[in-house]
Formats: C-alpha cells, sequence, structure tokens
C-alpha cells in the first residue's frame, strides 16, 4: 500500500502477487486482493479491477472497499446498474462513506502523483457509479 501510496502502483503490483502465490489461503488475503485491485484500478486495467474486487469481496464479504473498487471500475467501464449495486453495498457496510467528500476526508493519506492517479480513476468512476461529490 506505501508504494501505491507514493504514486507507484505499478512498483506494488508484483509485490503484493508474491504475497497472495506466497500463502494463498492467507486470512489476510482479501486484504492483498483489494490492494492488488485499487493498483490494477489506479493503472487503468478496469477489468482486472474488477476480477480482483469480485475476488477480495467473495473472500470477505464484510470489508466495504471491495464494493466501493467495484463500484468505481463497473462506473469507468459504463456498467452504471451494476457499479450502482456495488457502491449501494459498500455505502451500506460504511455508512459514513456516503460521498466522494466524505471518503476523501477519510483518505488523506498519498502523494500528489497517487491523488491524480486517483482522480483520474476511483473518484472519476464512484461519480459515474453515482457516488454524490459533496
Amino acid at each position: 500500500m506505501t508504494l501505491i501510496c507514493l504514486g507507484q502502483p505499478d512498483a506494488a503490483i508484483p509485490k503484493i502477487e508474491k504475497g497472495i502465490r506466497l500463502d494463498p489461503h492467507d486470512t489476510a488475503s482479501p486484504g492483498a486482493y483489494i490492494i492488488l485491485s485499487l493498483a490494477q484500478l489506479l493503472l487503468g486495467h478496469v477489468d482486472r479491477a474488477i476480477e480482483l474486487s469480485r475476488t477480495a469481496r467473495t473472500r470477505n464479504p464484510r470489508l466495504y472497499f471491495p464494493y466501493i473498487v467495484l463500484a468505481a471500475a463497473l462506473g469507468l467501464k459504463g456498467e452504471f446498474d451494476e457499479a450502482n449495486a456495488a457502491l449501494a453495498e459498500g455505502i451500506k457496510l460504511r455508512p459514513e462513506f456516503n460521498s466522494l467528500k466524505r471518503l476523501r476526508a477519510y483518505t488523506t493519506w498519498g502523494n500528489p502523483q497517487y491523488r491524480a492517479l486517483r482522480e483520474q480513476t476511483l473518484d472519476l468512476g464512484l461519480l459515474r457509479a453515482g457516488m454524490p461529490d459533496k
């Protein structure tokens, strides 16, 4: 996650994938899959981000962030009905993140390069999925 927050998702991917390969049944693997899906989304690999978000969601459906990344990726892909449904599930799990403004206030980390990647992908996808800006 540190490499992602430094705006280097491409450098993070091999390290996360190696961790998953070393212990694919690790109870922390839903987190690894969601971080991997975020890295792929930030790089514009929307289909891969969708696949990985779904894997993270399946491994632990009680985590909100797989739904958020899935909603953003589907929003970028133009699959608005499914994106909106994923967004609704994510907000149901974490109701305090019911707008992009509130999500941004919670996620204050990351350098300017990360923030630029996020605005172009995650944030834009969430807006297209139906998340209000304010």
